[in-house]
């Protein structure tokens, strides 16, 4: 099947068997390979996309099902060499240690600070139980996108 996205800012069409998932779309097809395959069940976000502005676990959506669509990928963020508030973010509080999970958490937090603004605490952790990360304790996350919400409100 033919499906036609806009990835990036770029219209793509891409010949894919129906049964093609979004994530590998987007990583074995366009070789955008940001958004990670962790646990193909949806369940540690580190697929995270945004598809028409809004996050999307890519290894559990079809590509078909993006037929029209918009999709932004981690790649996708940074303008003129000027990193996304959200990256700058989280570069500045260390909001990362290995990084497996940073590009579908920062995917997310993207998400969060577009529908609800700069936020507390408690609110960051809830938004983002879809998002594991196994290596910093997800303080420094919280700070980075307390940070870049208020930057991007």
């Amino acid at each position: 099947m033919t499906v036609a996205l806009r990835v990036n800012g770029e219209d793509v069409r891409l010949d894919v068997p129906d049964r093609t998932l979004l994530i590998h779309a987007l990583r074995d097809h366009l070789r955008l390979t940001g958004a990670h395959m962790g646990c193909d069940t949806s369940e540690c976000g580190a697929c995270t996309v945004l598809v028409d502005g809004m996050a999307a676990k890519s290894c559990t959506m079809l590509a078909a099902q993006a037929d029209g669509c918009e999709v932004t990928t981690i790649e996708g963020l940074a303008r003129d060499g000027r990193l996304h508030p959200m990256q700058a973010a989280f570069t500045e509080h260390h909001g990362l240690q290995c990084g497996f999970c940073t590009p579908g958490m920062i995917m997310a937090s993207i998400d969060l600070a577009r529908r609800r603004g700069a936020v507390d605490e408690a609110t960051i952790r809830a938004e983002l139980t879809g998002n594991l990360c196994r290596c910093t304790g997800y303080q420094n996350i919280v700070k980075a996108v307390q940070q870049a919400a208020k930057a991007m409100a």
